[in-house]
């Protein structure tokens, strides 16, 4: 909390009218805001060179949005897409095919703040269920019309923006149900556009809710959680932060069903099988190439939140705070639900922005070896049966003690963090309406390569003169973990911005790592694809999208690093002229 004659910058609290530019560029709730605290807004000065008078005067794009681009398709295919869905449920406003086009990610903000508006669908479709999906993709298949699909609105990689115009589904308006619930199986059947929060509230009050014998869990709570569908975990490959104990979406997903240009594709509910490749797994990630996904089949977990067990430590250097992660995770005694290490320069914008930094705490942690730029916080919780969750308490009480970290608060410091999880990128409005940026970009690392790989991107991040680069371990297995790098830098330009994040990209393949862990490919990451997964397995991805879709009418335009413009393949797509 800032002192009383403190400077407050002009932090926007206005609710971003219905049909304005800021109601495109906000994330999640119009209502919603989390502003910088005084310790980030102290940290923003020092590092950029920034004084009181650069927080004055924000620019918020409340302007309504003013921009009107023609639908190009014929009436005559409007007027029978009508016919098929309702009238209804047919939609031609530039507004709203701006929205199911433009994600979450920076490059989407940024180009509304520049009012770049591009790449639209001509026909928005609501379909109502799954005889209206299949109608509109025979309808796109037999007329070359290109379907894409839009849901929760928080891709961060471009894969649902309609590049090739055409038609976009907005699955999150009819295809929202809970269709079957299987407590013999624990088992829950669902549309793809039912949101996390109203699956998760349906689910922990079963008993009331689907008459069943106790509450349940999905397990699975990305930062995105409240303005995500399931449909999108599925199709990106998603992960929760909860995901080292419940597992990343393919753990979570026992049978789907998709319309394709050629048929339905149905696989069976089995929990495993020996039957050849796995089709569940062909299906997953493939982010709308292959058809349109109508229905999944969940996994669940029984709901016991009074079994939650949090802890959180202070390690003196990365490389401790490493190996003890990693005894934890190759212990086989369970494993921890949350398990978040955030590396040294986090930690020291941790410091900042809850106050602990030049505080008596600070001194007394300082004198005792726990030092700016090398202390790093670790925190977590343990899920599951009560028994369970004391074994596994206790057992990474005993291996972290051989490396004498600091335990912080029991809970305190934990609770903070659930508190403020899916409010967070809240705050980069706030930041870019003062020109200051912040993105992440994530990947999938082997614990032999890890260091390697956290050097070397960080060491690109940084040699950007006055970045903020934080860097945190978030999901991890026996085997590896994801690096999640969160940069923060002063800047307005998108071909800055591309600049930056295309290099950053670069960096993660070259020091050995997968380009993503859990944000899945897009039209952002297709570029570098083939380079990540080699030409063979691309090979095979092109065999598959041919085989589904043979006229190539399914989410065209660079998805997957399929259909790129040769300004994607030459990795400058993007960049305004």
């Amino acid at each position: 909390m800032a002192a009383k004659d403190e400077f407050v910058p002009a932090w926007c609290e206005q609710v971003a009218p219905p049909h304005s530019f800021r109601s495109l560029i906000k994330y999640g709730d119009p209502a919603g805001f989390k502003h910088p605290n005084a310790g980030m807004f102290h940290l923003l000065k020092e590092t950029f060179g920034m004084t009181d008078e650069d927080f004055r005067k924000p620019e918020l794009s409340m302007e309504e949005f003013d921009i009107d681009i023609s639908s190009k398709m014929p009436q005559a295919q409007i007027d029978a897409l009508k016919n098929i869905v309702g009238l209804e449920n047919v939609h031609i406003d530039t507004y709203n095919r701006t929205r199911v086009s433009y994600g979450a990610g920076m490059i989407d903000a940024l180009r509304l703040r520049h009012r770049v508006v591009e790449n639209l669908p001509d026909v928005i479709i609501d379909p109502r269920d799954q005889k209206d999906i299949e109608a509109v993709v025979k309808f796109c298949d037999e007329n070359r019309i290109p379907l894409y699909v839009a849901a929760g609105n928080s891709s961060v990689t471009r894969g649902k923006e309609a590049v090739k115009g055409g038609i976009c589904l907005d699955m999150c308006v009819h295809m929202k149900k809970v269709l079957a619930l299987n407590e013999t199986n624990q088992t829950v059947t669902v549309q793809p556009g039912i949101m996390g929060p109203e699956l998760e509230r349906i689910l922990n009050n079963a008993r009331s809710t689907l008459k069943a014998k106790r509450g349940y869990t999905v397990g699975h709570f990305p930062q995105s959680f409240e303005h995500s569908c399931v449909g999108g975990w599925v199709v990106t490959r998603g992960a929760g932060q909860n995901s080292t104990y419940y597992g990343k979406i393919e753990d979570m997903v026992i049978a789907q069903e998709y319309v394709t240009p050629i048929g339905n594709f149905k696989t069976p509910e089995f929990p495993r099988s020996a039957t050849g490749p796995d089709f569940d797994q062909i299906m997953i990630g493939s982010e709308g190439t292959f058809g349109i996904l109508t229905s999944v089949t969940l996994r669940l977990c029984r709901y016991m939140p009074e079994n939650t067990r949090r802890f959180s430590y202070l390690f003196k250097t990365w490389e401790d705070a490493l190996s003890a992660y990693r005894e934890v995770m190759q212990g086989e005694f369970g494993l921890p639900s949350v398990f978040r290490l955030s590396d040294p320069e986090e930690t020291d914008v941790a410091m900042r922005m809850y106050h602990v930094q030049g505080t008596i705490a600070d001194t007394l942690l300082r004198a005792m070896g726990y030092l700016p730029m090398k202390r790093c916080i670790l925190l977590g919780t343990v899920d599951g049966d009560g028994s369970f969750t004391r074994l596994v308490h206790k057992k990474i009480k005993m291996v972290f003690k051989r490396y004498r970290p600091f335990n912080l608060s029991p809970a305190g410091v934990t609770r903070a963090w659930e508190k403020s999880r899916y409010t967070d990128p809240f705050m980069r409005e706030d930041l870019m309406d003062f020109g200051v940026l912040i993105d992440t970009l994530e990947c999938a690392v082997n614990w032999e390569n890890l260091p390697k790989v956290h050097e070397q991107v960080r060491a690109f991040i940084k040699s950007r003169p006055k970045t903020i680069c934080m860097t945190h371990l978030s999901h991890a297995y026996p085997q590896g973990g994801n690096l999640y790098f969160i940069f923060a830098a002063r800047m307005r330009d998108i071909n800055e911005y591309l600049e930056l994040q295309y290099g950053i990209l670069d960096a993660v393949l070259k020091a050995g790592a997968a380009m993503s862990h859990h944000h899945g490919i897009g039209k952002q990451t297709g570029p570098w694809l083939v380079q990540q997964i080699g030409q063979q397995q691309m090979d095979v991805i092109r065999v598959l999208r041919d085989h589904f879709d043979p006229h190539h009418v399914m989410n065209p335009g660079g998805t997957l690093g399929l259909d790129m413009s040769e300004e994607q393949k030459a990795k400058r797509w993007g960049f305004q002229k």
